[in-house]
């Protein structure tokens, strides 16, 4: 890693100052900076301001409602892990927080942050001398994409653990502008480009994620494959929000990371409904997951494996959270 180049450190006293200091092309918000920070080592930006967010009133809270949570985006990672009523009422969110990296990461690492987090390939998570004399890659100075040197699109992958589970809870993003603010849906953050997958548009960031309250009956998980037990990120991760009853499907939404992109809310889910939970059920859940991921080679680990892996870990989700052996 090289040593980081100049820049000046903004702290805002409001929402609305944030906004405007980061409305510059040369500028780049700061939480716990556990992404950022070392992106920046490696030379990937090359930021003349950075604008922490830390100070702003009303980010770090949880605020919880008869019809959801909000949760602030400088809420740390390691307080939704920890804390009592998201692991009774949203279990999912807990077990994505607490798969993220390791104890000093997420005593750190931010909600917003995960949301926001770069994508990641092999050829661009790197030094800059590496980089350099590999001729750079589409996503960062260069041109090409080592990935799929014939295409003429980025393929880096998305990777944070929360999202899934966010977008199987069907969770609104809150985000502020120098024009004011707005909620959408999660999904609408994200675009299909590994280059730019997110759609925030200058002087934009993410100030908290709207959870709705689980309808009656919904269970919900999330598991993720990564080469070790802790610190990595995923190869693929699941979320799963099922409603059975009798034996049969009543919802089911599911949303996957690590293999696009952006995050995946898995499509066709919902023509599952009524059909019995069986071996029928799991293979056709199984295809499902394989034609709509598209892992390429941006791991050392081959792309054909992580597609299993996706399809793997959504049928024994299921399964679990059915109750079926």
């Amino acid at each position: 890693m090289q040593v980081l180049n100049g820049f000046v450190l903004r702290r805002p006293a409001s929402i609305a100052e944030a906004a405007a200091l980061l409305a510059d092309p040369g500028a780049r918000a700061l939480a716990g900076g556990t992404d950022l920070l070392a992106n920046l080592r490696h030379g990937l930006d090359r930021p003349a301001t950075l604008v922490d967010l830390t100070g702003l009133a009303g980010l770090d809270k949880l605020d919880w409602a008869d019809t959801g949570v909000a949760i602030g985006a400088i809420v740390t990672v390691a307080r939704l892990a920890r804390d009592p009523r998201v692991i009774a009422e949203l279990p999912a969110l807990a077990q994505a927080a607490r798969s993220i990296a390791g104890p000093g990461h997420r005593s750190a690492a931010t909600v917003g942050g995960n949301l926001c987090l770069d994508t990641r390939c092999v050829y661009y998570n790197q030094s800059e001398a590496w980089r350099r004399s590999n001729g750079y890659c589409l996503k960062r100075e260069g041109d090409v994409c080592h990935v799929a040197p014939q295409g003429t699109r980025c393929h880096a992958a998305y990777s944070g653990d929360l999202a899934p589970v966010l977008l199987a809870l069907d969770a609104q993003a809150e985000i502020a502008s120098p024009a004011g603010g707005r909620r959408s849906p999660l999904g609408e953050l994200y675009r299909d480009d590994g280059a730019q997958h997110l759609t925030l548009g200058r002087g934009e960031f993410v100030i908290a994620v709207h959870v709705p309250a689980p309808a009656p009956g919904v269970r919900m998980a999330y598991r993720k494959s990564r080469p070790r037990g802790a610190i990595d990120f995923p190869l693929a991760g699941v979320a799963v929000a099922l409603a059975a009853s009798d034996g049969r499907i009543e919802s089911l939404r599911v949303a996957l990371s690590g293999t696009n992109t952006h995050p995946r809310l898995l499509e066709g889910t919902g023509e599952l409904a009524g059909q019995a939970i069986d071996n029928a059920l799991f293979a056709r859940l199984g295809k499902l997951v394989q034609k709509q991921v598209s892992p390429m080679r941006t791991t050392v680990t081959p792309a054909n494996y992580r597609r299993q892996v996706a399809s793997a870990l959504a049928q024994r989700l299921v399964k679990e959270l059915a109750g079926v052996s």
